[in-house]
């Protein structure tokens, strides 16, 4: 397991050195000038592009920032003069994480539920209407679910607010918006999973020891079936915790999502390529954690790493 897990490591940070030097070569790609504004003269450009090393050779550029990251620093704000990276998604990511773990919550709870729901489904036309709401669910876009939701309840019946996340409501629309896709998703997983689960000799033979229903669903059938569900969460998680970008934008969250799109349309570059390794790490230990439940969960998956 050790070794696994240090394997896995060792190959998280080779994707998050690729990750930064592909990201640093787009942001070089872009036209123009981070610091390029109406009011700066083209003398005064050529010195503050000296000042922050942006007339060095494109390689002596990486190196540096490289040099840099490996010791934490980040850079500094083009945008923002006189502002870390480091701060900026300090002050960003938390309305993104909070967001995130609340949407979170929502997914497991409501998905596992449903998808167990539908799996012990005995009638057709109830296994059609769940199966027709999770594909409805899927195939919606979420900033059109998220529109609609602002209309119905922000605007028509006026019950819900729809801008920031200030008050514990603020967070319901936002999460159900971010979070249907990824319901409908884990939904079926489970759906799926448990029905291939239940057909088991094992749960045959629990059943035929008279052992208790609660004790064969908890400790035999959702044991299993839940190892899909977690492979899957490890990029879901990610995605959550890391923001969507669409959500933030209509819901006006001052999250990542939003700053990290700010900053692409001012050619921050050193905000762009912070947020990228931010999330990038934020994604690659999520996958690692649900490998490493996985694991633990199933004995199997053990024995082969």
């Amino acid at each position: 397991m050790v070794k696994y897990i240090t394997k896995r490591l060792l190959l998280g940070i080779l994707t998050i050195f690729v990750l930064v030097a592909i990201t640093f070569s787009l942001t070089k790609l872009m036209p123009g000038s981070p610091l390029q504004s109406k009011n700066i003269s083209g003398d005064l450009l050529t010195k503050m592009e000296a000042e922050y090393g942006l007339d060095k050779p494109f390689v002596t550029q990486f190196f540096i920032y490289c040099k840099n990251m490996l010791k934490g620093d980040l850079g500094t704000s083009y945008k923002k003069m006189g502002t870390s990276v480091t701060d900026i998604i300090k002050q960003s990511m938390v309305p993104t994480i909070k967001l995130g773990v609340v949407t979170m919550i929502l997914v497991i709870v409501v998905g596992v539920f449903a998808g167990i729901m539908m799996a012990r489904s005995k009638s057709s036309f109830s296994k059609g209407a769940w199966l027709t709401g999770l594909t409805l669910g899927v195939s919606i876009p979420n900033f059109l679910v998220a529109l609609l939701l602002m209309i119905f309840f922000g605007v028509i019946v006026n019950a819900l607010p729809i801008i920031g996340l200030s008050t514990p409501k603020h967070y319901i629309l936002p999460a159900i918006a971010q979070g249907l896709y990824p319901i409908s998703a884990v939904a079926r997983l489970t759906q799926s999973s448990y029905e291939e689960v239940i057909r088991q000799d094992y749960i045959t033979m629990a059943k035929a020891k008279g052992i208790s229903k609660t004790t064969i669903l908890f400790r035999h059938i959702l044991k299993n079936a839940m190892l899909p569900v977690i492979t899957y969460m490890g990029p879901m998680v990610a995605m959550l915790l890391t923001g969507s970008v669409t959500i933030e934008k209509i819901f006006s969250i001052p999250g990542l999502g939003r700053e990290f799109t700010n900053a692409i349309m001012n050619h921050d570059y050193t905000v762009v390529m912070g947020i990228t390794i931010f999330m990038g790490a934020i994604i690659i230990l999520c996958n690692l954690l649900a490998d490493v439940i996985c694991a633990i969960v199933d004995p199997r998956t053990r024995k082969s790493l």
